[in-house]
């Protein structure tokens, strides 16, 4: 990008954010935290059955624990195809991903009756990491292939919404291995920034495949400069994350816990899949999908630690994680990828990082569409994790308890598939 143009982005986007199976088992509400007076609404995305290029409506509802709610006559409409979510500082960002065009990021809050309102409504670049990152959210945008080798960090402030800094780092540069570094995610850790990421071909015809499927790194950012201080390696599992899949969280100690898909394929040489034309894929990481983990103060991986969720999973890879707190993890699995259990195998189970045990969730329906994944939350006591599951029989929001890993059916959704649910207080 030139840097007249990119001042000229900058501007405009400043000037826009400033002017703009199914059991059903009953439900223990958590205890309310003493002295706290706020109320919750929830948040909840939902794409429209039966429809194509249609973003998702927003719903808000009160519980997540009982009822129903449908889009028919509900929630807000959104623009645009592909939304991707973020809160922070008690705002909810939507942001259109313009698939390499600028894209639309609105902005709500509650008011004091607890209604979702529009706050703003600006034009960003497309971007494929957005992080909160102490009163800013982080966005980077990341060229994955043709000559652009730079990639461009934005700080948005949420409480002033606008841009307050920017900076570029040159990807081939930082992967210094011939290949390009695809950041995955963007994590708070102290005063540091961390953006675990993969090394990919960047070509036009790979873009992900990779000659280095068996390491893993972590860059170390300053903040709020956004200065490159070192590169965190280790070779024990694979890669951190997977593409605009966030895969660090932080413990209420500190510490830090990277979870490994360690998912990286190349096309099968001969083999086809059952259309007869796609061809299968081959696995060619060697390491185990796996958890590390940095302590809190440090920056570098902690080699006393290794948690090796594949094995204690029976084979199994993790797909993405959402924290529940005290150790506890909620984990979407998946079967070996390059297999047919890759695609087939959809299943939920909850891990205790400190005592490295794995427990499978009981309580899902038996046939499941798909789960809600990046845009999950927790109650606020840190023990049940809440996410949505669509299946042919139904759309429910779960209760996941992080000590029994049992599901609880909740809130019937109706009209579409859940895709997202946050919450906000007022």
């Amino acid at each position: 990008m030139k840097i007249s143009n990119k001042i000229a982005i900058l501007a405009a986007t400043s000037l826009a954010i400033l002017s703009a199976c199914d059991k059903k088992t009953s439900f223990v509400e958590p205890d309310p935290v003493s002295e706290d007076t706020t109320k919750t609404k929830y948040i909840v995305t939902v794409t429209p059955a039966n429809s194509t290029g249609v973003a998702d409506y927003i719903l808000e509802v009160d519980s997540l624990h009982k009822g129903s709610i449908s889009i028919l006559g509900n929630g807000i409409e959104q623009e645009g195809t592909y939304r991707y979510y973020v809160t922070h500082k008690n705002k909810f960002f939507s942001m259109l991903y313009g698939q390499g065009n600028p894209g639309a990021v609105t902005t709500y809050g509650l008011n004091a009756a607890g209604k979702l309102t529009k706050i703003s409504n600006f034009q960003s670049e497309t971007v494929q990491t957005f992080a909160p990152m102490k009163d800013d959210i982080v966005l980077i945008k990341i060229p994955r292939s043709g000559t652009n080798q730079t990639a461009n960090f934005f700080r948005v402030n949420a409480d002033k919404q606008e841009i307050v800094g920017t900076a570029d780092h040159d990807i081939v540069k930082l992967a210094g291995n011939g290949e390009r570094a695809h950041f995955t995610w963007a994590t708070q850790f102290g005063d540091k920034l961390l953006a675990p990421y993969m090394s990919i071909r960047g070509l036009s015809t790979d873009a992900f495949g990779t000659s280095f499927p068996d390491s893993t790194w972590v860059a170390v950012f300053s903040y709020p400069d956004l200065r490159l201080e070192k590169i965190i390696r280790d070779n024990r599992t694979a890669s951190i994350g997977a593409y605009m899949n966030n895969g660090l969280a932080v413990d209420e100690q500190g510490d830090v816990y990277g979870f490994s898909p360690a998912s990286a394929t190349e096309p099968h040489p001969t083999e086809l899949g059952p259309d007869g034309k796609t061809k299968l894929t081959i696995q060619t990481t060697t390491k185990p999908s796996a958890i590390v983990r940095i302590k809190k103060g440090t920056t570098a991986f902690d080699q006393t630690y290794f948690f090796n969720v594949q094995e204690k999973s029976g084979g199994h890879h993790i797909a993405n994680q959402t924290y529940i707190g005290k150790g506890k993890f909620m984990l979407n699995m998946y079967g070996a990828p390059g297999t047919v259990a890759y695609n087939n195998t959809r299943k939920l189970a909850v891990v205790d990082v400190y005592a490295q045990t794995f427990k499978w969730v009981t309580g899902l329906p038996e046939v499941i569409t798909s789960f809600t994944t990046r845009y999950n939350i927790t109650s606020d006591d840190a023990k049940v994790g809440y996410l949505g599951v669509n299946t042919p029989d139904g759309n429910y929001v779960y209760a996941i308890d992080g000590e029994t890993a049992v599901a609880t059916r909740g809130l019937k959704v109706e009209g579409g598939n859940i895709t997202a649910i946050q919450k906000l207080k007022y």
